[in-house]
Order: C-alpha cells, then structure tokens, then sequence
C-alpha cells in the first residue's frame, strides 16, 4: 500500500466481493496508520469500515462499474472517498420505520463530520469526513 496517509485502490463494481475488499482494504490502512504513530479512536476502525462499505455498496449498485475507493488522513480527519462512474447524486430518503434499506446515506452522514458530493465529467465522488478521535 505504501504511505499510510494517502491511498487508492479501483474495484470492479460488477463484483460482489468490491465490498468486503474495500472493507478488508480500510482495515490494513488504518492498522498500518496506527503501527505508524496516527492517534485513532477506539471506535474509528468500526466508522470506517460502516462508511466505506456503504458508500461502496451504493456505487456497486447505482453505477456498476469502476470504482475508486481514496482513504487520507489529514489534521485529524480520515477522508474517506469513492469516484464512481455515474453521475446520479446520493439522495437521503426521508424517515420511514417501514423502508428495508436504503439508509445509507443517512447512516454515513450520522458518523460523519461532513459529507460532499462532487459532480465530475464521468461521474461522481463523494467524500465522507471523519473524525480521528
């Protein structure tokens, strides 16, 4: 993987196994982070993981196809992003008890400091901030 800041990996969006991978690919950076001298919070690993396969899993299943899975520490943050190839935006539904799925969006943003959207000429890429501590 190299640094333990910033890395990047590409997933087939059409495998059902992009989704443990991405997860399995969270856990070695931030364990490789932490051996290295990043201060993380006792929780971190479990918000990461929870934010990266359910932002993968909507780009596995609105996008199909190449998926780009960027994590980087930076001022006490943990970046987590994933570029995807369509260019349809994340939509938070509205509370309903009743719904199976499709809450996602709304689990990502409860953990996260922030949560962006950035529209690209071949798709999109959403960036979750989340806090270190």
């Amino acid at each position: 993987m190299g640094t333990v800041t910033a890395v990047s990996r590409a997933f087939d969006g059409s495998n059902s196994r992009a989704v443990g991978a991405a997860r399995d690919f969270t856990t070695v950076f931030l364990l490789r982070a932490i051996v290295a001298g990043t201060s993380v919070g006792v929780l971190l690993l479990d918000r990461a993981r929870l934010v990266v396969s359910e932002l993968v899993t909507n780009a596995v299943k609105y996008a199909r196809g190449r998926i780009l899975l960027e994590l980087q520490v930076q001022d006490e943050v943990l970046m987590i992003t994933v570029a995807d190839s369509t260019p349809a935006l994340p939509v938070s539904r509205a509370h309903d008890p009743r719904r199976i799925g499709q809450h996602g969006l709304k689990i990502v943003r409860m953990l996260c400091r922030s949560v962006d959207v950035t529209l690209e000429p071949a798709g999109k890429r959403v960036t979750a901030h989340l806090n270190l501590h």
